[in-house]
């Protein structure tokens, strides 16, 4: 016989609407009823910190122009926009290029020209990155995709790293970064190329299944939107990102060059171990994305071109967004090893490319 309190529920039993509800539950009092799992707070857009810092600009703008008066803002401002006027027309091109991509170039067009073996499938898979232009943001989704689709893992990977690295409008940012230094187009196409296929290689041996985990990504019609939808999608999605690693990366370039004293920044130079370590700490951390970096490394006028060079590899190769981006799509074992064996392989391939085009 079942007890029943005076509501006629069930004795033990919590009746409905009397607001106890299952541990780890959260309640959302404004509904009635259990929010959803997991659900967070409000966070702020970009759209919302541009105008806070808008206002604090019209606020303090009094300060500000005094402060931008002074003779080193002034070669910080001129360094700084310069660098910013001369990459964004070739960031905006390389933005619409990966979303025609993303929302138009079907997934099955790689994995039809992949050889079966290993061996030629990691080569060719890399020397796809110069007819397929896109940014390191995007070749990411884009290599997991191919992985969906049959592809072998290395050779995904070999694609994932050239493609940001030697595409045409990153080699024509760069002859056009370099006027004077035509050479480092030849140099760039060299060790990004070979950064590419050495770690695809190295993965075929080394990697284990059990180390990725691509997630299942949907594409271009197969969640309802057409191809225009996610090729502009795509291409806000990555201007928004890659502009503000721009600015970041303009402002570091200006600082340098402006704040830090001469004699430092030639004692670095004159260094070629502290050079190459100094620029491949930078591409690591200032994350630029690859059709802007040429401008940055060329505003370093102290900096020996080998050191340059390993700038322009490491760069489109890994840095924290690209490792943060891989532990989020195949998983955190993957990031751990991947990421160091990429930076070592570039540092190492842009230092000897370098001394082979330019000597000691």
């Amino acid at each position: 016989m079942t007890l029943r309190d005076t509501t006629g529920t069930p004795a033990g039993v919590d009746p409905p609407g009397t607001g106890v509800e299952p541990a780890g539950t959260d309640v959302d009092d404004s509904l009635g009823g259990a929010s959803p799992p997991g659900k967070r707070g409000y966070r702020p857009g970009s759209l919302e910190i541009f105008g806070t810092i808008l206002l604090l600009a019209i606020v303090l703008r009094g300060p500000l122009a005094r402060w931008l008066d002074q003779p080193v803002m002034q070669s910080w401002s001129t360094v700084f926009v310069a660098i910013c006027v001369q990459a964004t027309p070739f960031l905006v091109l390389g933005v619409v290029v990966s979303g025609a991509i993303a929302a138009f170039v079907p997934a099955s067009v790689f994995s039809r020209i992949m050889p079966d073996r290993p061996a030629l499938a990691v080569p060719v898979a890399g020397a796809c990155g110069v007819a397929l232009p896109g940014c390191e943001c995007g070749s990411v989704p884009i290599a997991n995709r191919l992985i969906e689709r049959g592809v072998r893992p290395s050779a995904a990977l070999a694609f994932l790293l050239s493609a940001p690295a030697i595409n045409p409008i990153v080699l024509v940012a760069t002859a056009v970064a370099f006027n004077s230094e035509p050479v480092m187009v030849w140099a760039r196409l060299a060790a990004g190329l070979l950064t590419a296929v050495i770690v695809g290689w190295i993965w075929e041996r080394i990697g284990r299944p059990e180390w990725m985990k691509p997630q299942r990504r949907v594409g271009a019609g197969e969640d309802g939107r057409s191809g225009w939808r996610v090729f502009l999608s795509t291409m806000l999605g990555d201007f928004t990102q890659a502009a503000g690693f721009l600015v970041i990366g303009a402002a570091a370039a200006a600082t340098f060059k402006t704040i830090v004293p001469a004699r430092i920044m030639e004692g670095i130079g004159s260094s070629l171990f502290l050079s190459i370590a100094l620029m491949a700490g930078l591409a690591f951390i200032l994350a630029l994305c690859s059709e802007a970096d040429a401008f940055v490394a060329a505003s370093f006028s102290t900096i020996p071109v080998v050191g340059k060079l390993v700038f322009l590899t490491v760069g489109p190769a890994v840095d924290v967004k690209l490792a943060a981006m891989q532990a989020g799509v195949f998983g955190r074992k993957f990031a751990v090893r991947f990421a160091p064996l990429t930076f070592g392989v570039a540092v190492t391939v842009g230092t000897v490319v370098g001394l082979l085009f330019w000597g000691w």
